[in-house]
């Protein structure tokens, strides 16, 4: 009697997965110039995030934030759904919402600022243009000194408050 024996051979077919997967996000700080026309050269790096339109706003701490259409759009419908009954609430619509413009970029990467946002954030010949993840902030180079100095003296408790938030 013959014993058969077969062999039998599976392919399984996997999927490779990247072993890295790149967030696409704003970071770093530069310093920019602003023109007597209010100009300002947004970073190469952070253009192509941002496409060829974004949204510039009145931001906290007398900054102005700079998003793409998408952010944009995300953080409006946050805000727009907000209970209109609570002041605080339309107040911060009235200014974040309201107080946002539409820009687009020449072809040298420059934004036209608004003068009612280059006045908010008082914005002189030297701006410093932060990548924070999400978004990039807009800061006259002096504020932005004495901001992050403040910041810097208060890493200590800033590090204590992250590690109460689980960060």
């Amino acid at each position: 009697m013959f014993k058969r024996i077969v062999f039998v051979s599976l392919v399984l077919r996997t999927e490779r997965k990247p072993s890295h997967i790149f967030i696409k996000m704003f970071l770093g700080e530069f310093s920019h110039s602003i023109d007597s026309k209010r100009r300002l050269a947004i970073p190469s790096k952070f253009r192509s995030e941002l496409g060829t339109k974004a949204v510039l706003t009145i931001g906290f701490d007398t900054c102005l934030f700079l998003y793409p259409e998408k952010e944009w759009e995300k953080l409006a419908e946050k805000l727009s759904a907000l209970p209109l009954g609570q002041t605080s609430v339309r107040d911060l619509n009235r200014l974040v919402l309201a107080g946002a413009a539409e820009v687009e970029f020449d072809k040298l990467g420059r934004i036209l600022v608004p003068e009612y946002l280059a006045k908010y954030a008082g914005l002189s010949k030297k701006a410093v243009v932060a990548g924070l993840y999400n978004r990039v902030e807009i800061w006259d180079e002096s504020t932005w000194k004495v901001t992050k100095a403040k910041a810097e003296k208060e890493l200590g408790n800033l590090a204590e408050k992250l590690g109460e938030l689980g960060v």
